[in-house]
């Protein structure tokens, strides 16, 4: 056995997978020592190479060290190893890291851990709801090292009650240890102690950040409540700072085409100052000529660089409001790396050429040296392609000649994608305005213009021509992938559709031809934003994996991110994956190290959207604590035993009319039909109702809104 083992690792220690199918062959839980003597591990260093892969596989939950020190498979120890998730009510679940059924924890288990802990659980038993239940019995990472919270003085003891709700215990503070915060003040303590079954976490205040209405608060908070990192390190900004402003010479003469004189253009928001994507576009007989070129981060951010660790620790980049917290540092995403106008930039192209109904018919990756010949805006864009900017079009008269062609290909794409099926949802986003204080002025509607929707199908395309490309030459890569729905979710959508008047056209499972073909159905609904808004809720996550198993959404066979290298860490990947074909070189990473890094980014991008959503929702809080009192026409957006959720229709913004707050009246609630009855009044509340609602109490802490009912408004025809 010793034998076959040395000749099969050309490593100094046996990898995770070989240790883990070895423990499970042996039958019983093996010391360390007993480990490296199956491998011929007698050298000193790979004896402590192996130890260190060991308190890995420990700390990750692959395997446990019991008293007697051996190690064994936690899965093979009925022991499940997953992250905390926390619920404001103090009980809790065990996410398996490996899938499966969440594991429930009771308030008293919850008391020793915090919202994000890793840790190993026993299943216990089945509680009477038929959930699995469990007990901790390890704790192999904690999350929470500084926690943000009010603080507050009780009994001559100084607390501070964390602002993620989920985080139900308030930290203990000694009291020569609050920086002489006060009262009410949003406050970071750092822990110095855990908490466990006979005490709550202890630490000391080591921020104070002020008011918890002040502007810019929200981000503030955002920040630190997601540990989003900030400030780059010193060694990440000089070698961003050691490139210069310019790109160099003899960019041209090293392999690069040069595409100096093509008419590419960007097409971007007004406030953007990151331009990682510009397109050309030229007709033929056959179709068109379409160029993508995505600004080239892999030649400045190579791989075990200190610009490539740094990027991997962030993963994305974090879009708030009147924020960004950058992947890269500035002097590569809003510098060199970004395609500004009537500068040379290095760029990464995919050339494509298209048929005239819209399906790409060959493709090829160069790199190449551009220059891009104008900064566009979307609404600049659509004003020259619209004929709404004379002026415009006699001042760049070959951009806005491009543009019309860009046009004509946007039709051809639209028409392919609906004839493959894909979902069109029609979202609706809003924009905050800001005074000069930086409090919230106002919440508008954002609206997409069909310059948006040109610019997303060419990125489309080059995102779906750059997966074909990895496929195809069986490079490891990363995979944007979206599954269909899963069966819990597709149940409660069916019924959902039903309750609604909705035909249902499947059997089993859906195809995005069904569901797009909903969308279309109720665009002219009233309710068709909540009927858009419960589809797009019962679809999958989509995630970042080295496997294609394509997109359901998007109705396409593979599909990855390639377009955004500047703010996502996966476009970055999938161009060096590109670089490597071209080079003719070869990535190293083993399909485990590629697996892992797609969860590593699929669980940051979480993060990015949360923190976002989490600001947002605070500008909302923020917003509408100035119009107590004042009414708004709302939609039902739910409905409950103890009241209706409404979302307002300008704004968006969700909150609760409490059963107390509508007419005098005993309501019975209806789980089928979704409906709230009165009792002697005969009034009916429903799901979609559009209703007009007075704004009676914002709580900035919980974020919850109080609404009142103040009269139904009439239903559209």
């Amino acid at each position: 056995m010793k034998d076959s083992k040395k000749n099969h690792f050309q490593v100094q220690i046996p990898s995770r997978e070989q240790l883990l199918s070895d423990l499970e062959d042996a039958g019983r839980p093996l010391k360390r020592v007993q480990i490296a003597q199956i491998y011929d591990l007698n050298d000193a260093e790979e004896r402590e190479a192996l130890r260190r892969r060991l308190r890995a596989m420990v700390r990750d939950g692959q395997l446990i060290q019991n008293r007697k020190n051996a190690y064994g498979i936690a899965s093979s120890m009925d022991l499940v190893s997953g992250r905390i998730q926390a619920h404001p009510d103090g009980f809790g679940f065990v996410i398996p890291d490996e899938g499966g059924d969440d594991l429930y924890l009771s308030s008293k288990e919850m008391r020793r851990v915090l919202h994000r802990d890793k840790v190993l659980a026993n299943v216990t038993g089945i509680d009477r709801r038929g959930r699995k239940e469990g007990t901790i019995v390890e704790i192999l990472e904690r999350a929470n090292q500084q926690i943000v919270g009010r603080y507050f003085e009780k009994s001559g003891v100084a607390m501070v009650a964390a602002d993620d709700p989920r985080i139900t215990q308030d930290v203990m503070v000694p009291l020569g240890q609050t920086l002489d915060a006060q009262p009410g003040q949003v406050v970071v303590v750092t822990l110095d102690s855990q908490p466990d079954y006979r005490q709550p976490p202890i630490g000391h205040v080591s921020e104070i950040l002020g008011s918890s209405g002040a502007p810019g608060m929200a981000v503030e908070i955002a920040i630190r409540n997601f540990d989003l990192p900030l400030e780059f390190p010193p060694a990440v900004t000089s070698q961003a700072k050691a490139f210069g402003d310019n790109i160099s010479a003899d960019a041209v003469t090293t392999g690069r085409k040069d595409l100096r004189s093509l008419n590419l253009v960007t097409i971007d928001g007004a406030d953007a100052r990151d331009f990682d994507d510009a397109v050309y576009c030229k007709p033929h007989d056959k179709g068109w000529q379409l160029v993508v070129a995505i600004a080239d981060v892999s030649a400045y951010v190579t791989r075990q660089s200190p610009l490539d660790i740094e990027a991997l620790n962030r993963g994305t980049s974090v879009y708030f409001p009147n924020r960004v917290i950058p992947m890269l540092p500035e002097e590569l995403s809003n510098g060199l790396c970004s395609l500004k106008p009537e500068v040379d930039r290095l760029a990464m192209v995919c050339d494509m050429q298209v048929g005239k109904d819209g399906v790409v018919k060959r493709s090829r990756f160069y790199r190449a040296v551009i220059h891009s010949h104008a900064r566009l805006t979307y609404d600049q864009a659509w004003k020259i392609i619209s004929g709404e900017a004379p002026a415009e079009r006699q001042q760049i008269p070959e951009v806005a000649a491009m543009l019309d062609d860009l046009n004509s290909l946007y039709h051809a794409f639209r028409k392919q994608r609906q004839r493959r099926g894909s979902i069109d949802f029609n979202s609706t986003e809003v924009q905050f305005r800001f005074g000069p204080g930086g409090e919230v002025k106002d919440i508008v509607p954002y609206s997409r213009n069909d310059a948006h929707k040109i610019i997303e199908e060419c990125m489309i395309a080059a995102n779906v021509e750059a997966a074909r490309f990895l496929e195809r030459n069986k490079v490891p890569a990363l995979f944007r992938v979206h599954e269909p729905p899963p069966p819990m979710k597709l149940e409660k959508l069916t019924a959902f559709l039903r309750a609604q008047g909705i035909t249902i056209t499947w059997k089993e499972k859906p195809t995005p031809k069904d569901l797009a073909a909903i969308v279309k159905q109720v665009a002219e609904r009233p309710d068709s934003d909540l009927i858009e808004a419960v589809l797009l809720r019962s679809m999958s996550l989509a995630v970042y994996m080295p496997e294609n198993l394509g997109h359901f959404g998007l109705a396409l066979d593979a599909y990855c991110h390639f377009t955004s290298p500047i703010r996502r860490y996966p476009d970055l990947q999938v161009h060096r994956a590109i670089g490597d074909i071209i080079d003719r070189q070869k990535d190293p990473s083993s399909p485990q190290v590629m697996k892992d890094l797609g969860k590593h980014c699929s669980m940051l991008e979480r993060r990015a959207e949360e923190a976002s959503r989490d600001v947002d929702e605070r500008l909302k809080c923020a917003w509408l604590e100035q119009h107590i009192g004042k009414q708004f026409d709302a939609l039902v957006t739910g409905v409950t035993a103890f009241g209706l959720f409404v979302e307002l229709r300008d704004s968006h913004t969700s909150g609760l009319v409490h059963v107390t707050a509508l007419p005098d009246d005993y309501y019975h609630y209806d789980p089928v039909r979704q409906l709230l009855s009165g009792e002697r009044s005969g009034g009916n509340y429903r799901l979609a109702d559009r209703i007009r609602v007075e704004v009676l109490d914002v709580n900035m802490e919980e974020r919850k809104i109080d609404f009142g009912w103040v009269k139904a408004n009439a239903k559209k025809k």
